[in-house]
């Protein structure tokens, strides 16, 4: 492992612990899409499988398990909790997932490394990670302001995607017959989305102004 897939991790890590930070000490989902936790959850559940017959490292099998429990977490506190649930926003959280889900497992039916059962569901993963966060992005637009650690969230989100991809130049340059072309068009694809929320989120932070995303 190498430091910028390690940073890349924590990245992740902290996106979610900030979530659920903001989720736990305000008691309030405000602003939060629970279709895009949603499509985490299966993105996480579908690449993790191999959590049963495939034991790679501590590390490894521990940061999967962290990443489906605390998506788990993150939906029960948005749907099941007494106080939390009632602060979701469904009236304006209505991105379609057919339009993510739908084409993202044609594209893995279609174009995969193998054939199997486990395989095309890792590269759906891929696929539907790309565009996993369009929901809340489109959430964050309708609402227009939007709160620091909800702005934190994705902005360490988008972070971890870029991390990884400085993770794969380094990768292919030390290792020579590394090559994940699904991956690498999909990693591209999904920090791509983010640069429009990264341009106004640093010109928030620059004129210290509370964030806000043109409808």
């Amino acid at each position: 492992m190498n430091i910028f897939r390690l940073a890349g991790d924590m990245t992740h890590l902290l996106s979610i612990v900030t979530l659920l930070l903001k989720i736990h000490a305000t008691k309030s989902c405000a602003g939060v899409s629970l279709r895009t936790q949603e499509l985490y959850a299966l993105v996480f559940v579908t690449r993790y499988l191999d959590l049963f017959f495939n034991f790679i490292s501590i590390y490894n099998t521990t940061m999967k398990l962290i990443f489906i429990s605390t998506a788990c977490m993150i939906i029960w506190y948005m749907r099941f909790h007494k106080v939390v649930s009632q602060t979701y926003d469904k009236e304006q959280d209505t991105f379609r997932y057919v339009f993510l889900i739908g084409p993202s497992l044609t594209l893995a039916l279609l174009l995969n490394h193998e054939f199997t059962v486990t395989e095309v569901l890792w590269t759906f993963s891929i696929y539907l990670e790309a565009v996993a966060i369009l929901p809340q992005l489109v959430l964050l637009q309708r609402t227009k302001n939007v709160d620091t650690l909800t702005g934190n969230y994705v902005f360490l989100l988008g972070g971890y995607r870029g991390l990884y991809l400085l993770n794969w130049i380094y990768r292919y340059f030390t290792e020579p017959l590394y090559r994940q072309w699904i991956v690498w068009t999909s990693g591209i694809v999904q920090t791509a989305i983010y640069c429009d929320f990264f341009y106004y989120y640093i010109k928030s932070w620059r004129n210290n102004e509370r964030l806000s995303l043109p409808s």
